[in-house]
């Protein structure tokens, strides 16, 4: 599980090996505390049924001692053993791929360039070096769109793609490999942007990709009321309920909205937000603490979960 975004520039990580109780509680804190700006915390298995690890990155140099002090009520002494290294970009880079097994959802394939030998004939591969911007396909709000993405063709093919805060740009990258159309995309971040841009260009993509610099729906590629028939918006709870009047806006009668970032406790601020503009649930698919909601205009209905 993972809180806040990467942020742009990390100079410094925490890193601390614990229980997994006492990994999603320290990971649920400082998600909690600490601008998810400047600020990202992840906590993962080393191995399989082994001890979980936290990592936490720092936009600028942290105050030990208090991050010491406020992990002490959860794990004690072992508060003490955790380790503060200074982070240069490029040690971000390469953290961010190696070591990380290949995700699959359906025929979609996402992969770094060092398991590229894993790819099947039929596979619709997405190769993503990470750079500095969040989302390599590992993470379990990503994937979780992608699976949404994939049940969603077995009902139709949509027209137009809108991915708001698309990050490296996986989840546009999918659409556009699989639809074969334009894909308007869009990050806040500018350094995201340029590595989309970057990752589209290696998957031989970049004519298809409409990219875009600003918050939410505000550019002119972005903000088409009724137009878009298919939106992905995996960011945050707090910006998800935020936009919703705008996802609302742009998305086509007949559309779909798929929205991720959350945390389970999340979900139901996120779907009273969404329900004020006439969306509401049709699918939800939950993987490694976080869930992955498919909306759309009209009444709720109620169906398995993933």
């Amino acid at each position: 599980m993972l809180e806040g975004l990467h942020p742009n520039r990390p100079t410094h990580v925490f890193r601390i090996t614990t229980d997994e109780r006492s990994a999603r509680a320290m990971t649920d804190m400082i998600g909690e505390i600490f601008d998810p700006a400047e600020t990202a915390v992840a906590s993962f298995e080393t191995e399989d049924d082994g001890p979980w690890m936290l990592e936490a990155y720092f936009a600028h140099q942290p105050d030990e001692a208090a991050i010491r002090s406020l992990l002490r009520p959860i794990v004690g002494a072992e508060a003490d053993k955790g380790v503060f290294l200074p982070l240069e970009q490029k040690d971000w880079v390469k953290s961010s791929l190696e070591g990380l097994k290949p995700v699959r959802a359906g025929r979609i394939f996402v992969h770094g360039s060092h398991d590229r030998e894993h790819r099947l004939p039929s596979d619709i591969a997405i190769e993503i070096e990470a750079g500095l911007a969040f989302g390599t396909g590992h993470h379990g709000t990503t994937k979780g769109c992608l699976l949404a993405f994939v049940d969603e063709l077995k009902l139709r093919t949509p027209r137009h793609v809108l991915d708001v805060g698309t990050g490296t740009g996986i989840l546009a990258f999918a659409a556009a490999k699989v639809l074969k159309r334009p894909v308007v995309a869009g990050d806040i971040d500018p350094e995201a942007v340029r590595v989309a841009r970057e990752n589209a260009r290696l998957n031989g993509i970049a004519a298809w990709m409409k990219l875009y610099v600003g918050p939410g729906v505000r550019h002119a590629e972005a903000d088409r009321p009724g137009h878009f028939d298919l939106v992905f918006a995996n960011i945050l709870a707090k910006p998800l309920r935020m936009l919703a009047p705008a996802l609302a806006r742009v998305a086509s009668d007949d559309g779909t909205i798929i929205l991720s970032g959350l945390l389970y406790r999340d979900v139901p601020g996120v779907l009273s937000a969404y329900a004020h503009q006439g969306w509401y649930l049709q699918r939800r698919y939950n993987l490694d603490g976080w869930a992955a909601l498919v909306m759309t205009r009209g009444s709720a209905r109620a169906l398995p979960q993933r």
